[in-house]
């Protein structure tokens, strides 16, 4: 069940095409307000709405906002134009998008003839945070320009819209095909799934490096199967099947209160030394203390080196890879000055995939098995 309240737009904040953010009027409070125009149209001062405060209610992390279901008296809005793919199926907002796989679309033919990623590195992270640590490291070092596509899964948000960080990152030039997949939409190129969004990004978007994980808003519950992460075992494999380099992000930190997450998390071991079968790309920052020898000591328990090519590599300055950028990134709250172990992980995955797309992998330090 949700909860839903009725209230009244005091004004609009940000008005972009595809995100507006209001503040409203809900009983004797006011509040911010997230309305995606693909759903419901634009809203405007004075407009009656219908609210999901579900979230705020809860104390959820989703920043703060309500969403907007309805507009009160709205004209009827035109379906778009084109497409025969519904996402968000069989729920009161399933919309229809033109699916870059489908016959009209004009990326059709290239997809169909699609055969293999031919060795394009696929950086696959099971955090949205981890995104941008590990294009920013990657570009630093690639030779020549090279497009990215970013594939955002269903595993989180659905709406690409929702990311300020994506928005930005392709305002930056860093990024330039972002990609929904499954019930996620927003992107560019709407996909199906995740193999075909894998064969857009290569054969319609031109991509030279393929990031890929979910939008905002991993869920867990402490139990071993259940979080949202998980997908990144099986997204590994795809890139593996089709021909990829699949560069796996793990999740380290040593911020992180939790003792189930300090230094390599009970997900990324979940994921890498039980359920994927890809032999995955790894790196991990080589820190000289202590953090290096608690890494160390769990690579060896999971026997990571074994199954997959694991690699240390010196991490980069977190503050000369952000400068410049006006990114707030963050993971459960923490930006990289509070948490730098998680980002330094992230990043060093980028140097990898810049070391995967030049073939000089052989110049980085491999983890022997059972090191």
């Amino acid at each position: 069940m949700f909860q839903t309240e009725y209230g009244v737009v005091l004004r609009v904040t940000r008005d972009l095409p595809d995100l507006q953010e209001a503040v409203v009027q809900v009983g004797e409070e006011t509040a911010r307000a997230l309305n995606y125009p693909a759903l419901t149209a634009q809203v405007k001062k004075g407009d009656r709405v219908l609210l999901n405060t579900t979230a705020v209610r809860l104390q959820l992390g989703t920043g703060g906002y309500h969403f907007i279901m309805g507009i009160a008296g709205a004209a009827e809005k035109g379906a778009a134009a084109g497409g025969h793919i519904m996402k968000l199926r069989y729920t009161p907002w399933q919309i229809k998008v033109r699916a870059a796989e489908e016959e009209e679309s004009p990326h059709h033919q290239r997809i169909k003839s699609f055969a293999s990623l031919d060795g394009t590195p696929v950086i696959v992270g099971g955090l949205h945070s981890m995104i941008a640590p590990a294009l920013l490291a990657y570009r630093a070092l690639q030779a020549a320009p090279v497009r990215v596509a970013y594939i955002m899964t269903d595993g989180a948000a659905l709406p690409l819209p929702f990311s300020r960080l994506v928005r930005k990152l392709k305002a930056y030039g860093q990024l330039q095909t972002p990609i929904t997949c499954g019930h996620a939409f927003g992107g560019d190129l709407e996909t199906v799934n995740f193999y075909s969004a894998l064969a857009a990004a290569k054969a319609a978007a031109g991509a030279g490096l393929i990031l890929a994980a979910m939008g905002p808003g991993i869920v867990g519950t402490g139990t071993r199967y259940g979080f949202s992460g998980i997908e990144q075992a099986y997204m590994l494999e795809a890139v593996e099947r089709l021909g990829g380099k699949p560069v796996a992000i793990p999740r380290v930190s040593f911020a992180d209160p939790r003792s189930r997450h300090r230094g390599l998390s009970h997900h990324s071991r979940t994921v890498l030394s039980q359920l994927t079968y890809a032999k995955a790309f790894i790196a991990f920052p080589r820190w000289h203390d202590e953090r290096g020898r608690l890494l160390a000591g769990q690579i060896r328990d999971e026997r990571l080196a074994g199954k997959h090519r694991v690699f240390f590599v010196d991490p980069p300055p977190l503050a000369g890879l952000f400068a410049g950028y006006d990114l707030e990134v963050k993971t459960m709250g923490r930006s990289w000055q509070e948490d730098p172990s998680f980002f330094e992980t992230a990043a060093v995955s980028g140097i990898l995939a810049a070391a995967l797309d030049a073939g000089k992998e052989d110049e980085l330090e491999r983890v022997k098995p059972g090191s």
